[in-house]
């Protein structure tokens, strides 16, 4: 039986690890749950699975919570803030942490988790996207495990798991393309919110499917995958995939290529994270590929998507650029989400950002997130102009 924390647990990553611990209540119990200010969803949540402990970030939610599990579940202790983030991230008897809060926010409690030990089931990208060399260096001193479970990282890692690096020739990550794929450019700046995270494959939160439409998602994947798989920026390959059936895409020196396929559903890679290196049962449709008939493949304009060499940009910086780009991209997708600026001023503003900051060239945890703070602060006075 392993214990499990979940960082994020109301969110679509957090809500389908419930669903596929509850497919196999042998295996996993759930020690912890996480959440940030949606406390009917919570409620619910810590009725049902009764963790040990509920954290909710916002402290007027955590005291409302509290007060309404004293019916229900009253066993269930509840804690608050990034204290008690870190507290469910570290703790001596959890195995295994779902890191699946949104943002920069999940960097310190993922960060705890490394450093414990624990085996971490990484579906917060800009953690690693942050940190990197920090993150890796953390993982591999305190002997953690690190499973990462985007769709295509999780794809990739399928692909490698028994190769060695320098046998890779390129990694492909696929991407769907998002909601605007085929809308022209000059239509692009008057889309809404409500256009934007309308995914066409996905059901995810309204800021990574904003993050799809701008595919900002996949140029920090990029920088993800660098990170995850020790493969340099050049050798990395993205490709409009809009069926998103095949994942991602390892090619080998010998000229091998490796995919990994399978309905869009996030319960394969949660399952597979979960389980790993062995293989449970999801209860997810079976990829039919008479049905499918065709797979469609098409380069990704950078007209269209200006965010991912912005992102393979930062990543060639180095040091702190990528936390300097991921925390201009949180700004400034907000923004548009709150109808303050529209959808093409996001790329305009991430790029203004990080030509205005100079990036620190050490990889401290000061360092980040000090340049994190000074870019929020950065992208949010040029908004503030833009608007004015």
């Amino acid at each position: 039986m392993k214990e499990i924390t979940i960082l994020g647990s109301t969110g679509s990553i957090g809500v389908n690890t419930l669903v596929v611990i509850s497919q196999h209540p042998d295996k996993f119990n759930v020690k912890a749950l996480t959440a940030n200010t949606n406390i009917d969803v919570f409620l619910k949540q810590c009725i049902q699975y009764k963790p040990e402990y509920a954290v909710m970030v916002n402290e007027d939610c955590a005291s409302k919570l509290e007060e309404r599990l004293k019916k229900d579940a009253p066993e269930v202790s509840v804690l608050t803030g990034i204290d008690g983030l870190l507290t469910v991230a570290e703790l001596d008897d959890v195995d295994y942490v779902m890191a699946a809060i949104v943002g920069a926010a999940g960097l310190l409690p993922t960060l705890g988790a490394a450093k414990k030990g624990k085996r971490i089931l990484l579906a917060n990208k800009e953690a690693l996207v942050m940190s990197g060399k920090l993150f890796m260096d953390t993982v591999i001193e305190n002997n953690a495990e690190l499973i990462p479970i985007d769709s295509e990282h999780n794809a990739i890692f399928q692909c490698t798991s028994a190769a060695n690096a320098s046998s890779i020739s390129n990694i492909m990550l696929t991407a769907s393309g998002g909601p605007f794929l085929n809308t022209p450019l000059r239509e692009l700046s008057s889309k809404t919110p409500k256009q934007a995270y309308k995914h066409p494959k996905w059901e995810m939160g309204r800021k990574i499917s904003v993050d799809s439409a701008t595919m900002m998602n996949k140029g920090l994947e990029v920088i993800e995958a660098s990170w995850l798989f020790n493969v340099k920026n050049e050798a990395i390959k993205v490709l409009i995939h809009p069926q998103s059936i095949i994942h991602s895409l390892v090619e080998y020196k010998d000229g091998s290529v490796l995919a990994q396929l399978g309905n869009p559903d996030m319960r394969i890679p949660i399952a597979y994270g979960l389980a790993w290196p062995d293989r449970i049962e999801t209860h997810v449709q079976r990829l039919d590929l008479l049905d499918i008939a065709h797979l469609e493949f098409k380069e990704a304009e950078a007209a269209r998507f200006p965010c991912i060499q912005l992102a393979r940009e930062a990543l060639k910086q180095g040091g702190t650029s990528c936390a300097i780009l991921n925390a201009a991209n949180e700004v400034a997708v907000n923004e548009f989400l709150n109808k303050r600026i529209k959808f093409t001023d996001i790329s305009i503003i991430i790029e203004s950002v990080m030509s205005d900051i100079t990036h620190n060239s050490t990889n401290t945890l000061d360092a980040i997130l000090s340049d994190d703070a000074w870019a929020r602060d950065k992208a949010e006075e040029i908004i503030r102009d833009k608007v004015l």
